[in-house]
């Protein structure tokens, strides 16, 4: 069976830029590979802006079972919600929440932070870079950071 993710003359990817995902298959240019060595597991994930976080949060942590961060991102939610109710008058508040400004506002905290904070908390579970491309992704986007050496 031809290989549907092939160029016509089968080299379209010669230098394999975009890395090997699971079974071979080519990932997208804006996607890491993490892993754990003790567990073996795998992670995939897009580094930037969250789109799906943008547009329908709290989904993307509840896809991924992140319980971790879909808790912080709840806590600060019901914190920030708590100061504007006690310091904004409840008419300016009421329009604010008709006309969608709450949602803009948590849309684009959210997608700005959500896959930062995704791949910090797996690497505090112990998660490294599986290539040398990803980890080169993962610095340029500063999620990463090469563990110093005390020798």
């Amino acid at each position: 069976m031809q290989d549907p993710f092939k160029g016509f003359n089968n080299d379209d990817d010669p230098d394999n830029q975009n890395g090997d995902g699971p079974q071979g298959l080519p990932l997208p240019p804006n996607y890491a590979t993490v892993v754990n060595p003790e567990t073996g597991n795998m992670r995939i994930a897009k580094v930037g802006f969250s789109w799906t976080m943008f547009i329908f949060p709290p989904f993307p942590t509840l896809f991924r079972a992140d319980w971790y961060n879909l808790l912080c991102i709840l806590g600060v939610e019901l914190s920030l919600m708590m100061v504007l109710t006690m310091t904004v008058p409840m008419n300016q508040l009421a329009r604010f929440m008709a006309v969608g400004g709450w949602e803009t506002l948590r849309g684009i905290l959210w997608g700005s932070l959500y896959n930062m904070m995704y791949f910090k908390h797996l690497f505090t579970r112990g998660f490294v870079p599986a290539d040398e491309r990803s980890k080169d992704l993962l610095t340029r986007a500063h999620y990463w950071s090469q563990p110093k050496n005390d020798d």
